[in-house]
């Protein structure tokens, strides 16, 4: 039997692959989002149901791991696709993880989705009292300063209802770095935990330390592998990484977006050169080192032609 992702996945390619869905306007009434939301909610719980999906009905909240961090790196490529079809698409890929996770809660007696959806706007009320409430923000920066203060506040209640001894023991690992999840991608982690420290009043004043500091880590890695110290080589290189990913903060953009932009030009360039190569009767693996250089080069020209630097652009288009 194919795995749902691979049944879902048939299903997509054939809705979005010309940018627009292939689905004809249907006849009903327009539903509200709320009715389509309850809609999901029963069709999810439906396909538990011991007469429904044997699939659905295997998974746990440890089996759909993988399915939830690869729904939001997918929704962030067709985000970047510009077509607004498959963009809709993923998102709902990623909200039926929601569903799915509160469905096997509801069904254990812990939480319902209802739950969910109270807990999350009762917060943003609660972390907006400038839009709320009384309080005034006179920027972002203002307003972020003020999140990180009512999360501590928040935290503080929470530690509160806990037993004396719970409490202790939550009060020696309070830290300002708190709540900062260890499952995430190590880029993503190094950025929380560099703007939760900047937030608290420690950064560069400027960029020019952070690229400073880059190149005493690059330094340091050097010597490293010149002394062939393995350890001291894994060390420097996160260390390396480390700062990378505080530089890439401190200019304002996301490290782990900029990676896999990163590694689709990587991508479309090798494809490229691969292509040259056939063209000359070569396959690129049996090109000469010099001549692979080469290959780069024009690659790089050929792709540059094309906008490259435009992120936007579907893959599609790209091979186009």
């Amino acid at each position: 039997m194919a795995s749902r992702k691979t049944r879902l996945k048939k299903t997509k390619s054939r809705s979005t692959s010309t940018g627009k869905s292939s689905r004809k306007p249907s006849k009903e009434k327009k539903l509200t989002a709320g009715e389509w939301f309850e809609r999901l909610v029963e069709l999810q719980a439906r396909l538990r149901a011991p007469n429904g999906c044997p699939w659905d009905r295997e998974q746990t909240h440890a089996t759909l791991r993988t399915y939830l961090i690869e729904e939001a790196y997918e929704v962030l490529d067709a985000m970047n696709s510009g077509d607004d079809a498959k963009f809709a698409n993923e998102m709902g890929d990623l909200l039926l993880q929601v569903v799915f996770h509160s469905q096997i809660a509801t069904e254990e007696g812990r939480f319902t989705v209802g739950d969910v959806i109270r807990e999350v706007h009762e917060k943003m009320v609660r972390r907006h009292p400038h839009v709320f409430g009384e309080k005034r923000a006179k920027d972002a920066a203002e307003v972020l300063r003020n999140w990180e203060q009512i999360k501590a506040q928040e935290r503080q209640g929470e530690r509160k209802q806990e037993s004396s001894e719970t409490a202790k023991k939550e009060e020696e690992r309070k830290s300002l770095l708190d709540g900062v999840p260890r499952g995430l991608p190590a880029t993503m982690e190094g950025l929380q935990l560099t703007r939760k420290a900047s937030r608290a009043g420690f950064d560069w004043e400027s960029a020019t330390g952070v690229f400073e500091k880059l190149r005493e880590e690059i330094d340091e890695l050097r010597n490293a592998s010149e002394a062939n110290d393995a350890r001291r080589v894994e060390e420097e290189m996160g260390d390396l990484l480390f700062a990378a990913v505080n530089l890439a903060r401190f200019l304002q953009v996301d490290p782990e977006i900029a990676l896999r932009n990163a590694n689709t030009k990587f991508t479309r360039r090798f494809r490229e050169m691969e292509r040259l190569a056939a063209e000359n009767g070569q396959a690129f693996a049996e090109v000469r080192r010099a001549d692979k250089e080469r290959l780069w080069e024009a690659a790089k020209r050929a792709q540059a032609g094309q906008g490259e630097s435009e992120p936007a652009k579907s893959e599609a288009a790209r091979k186009r």
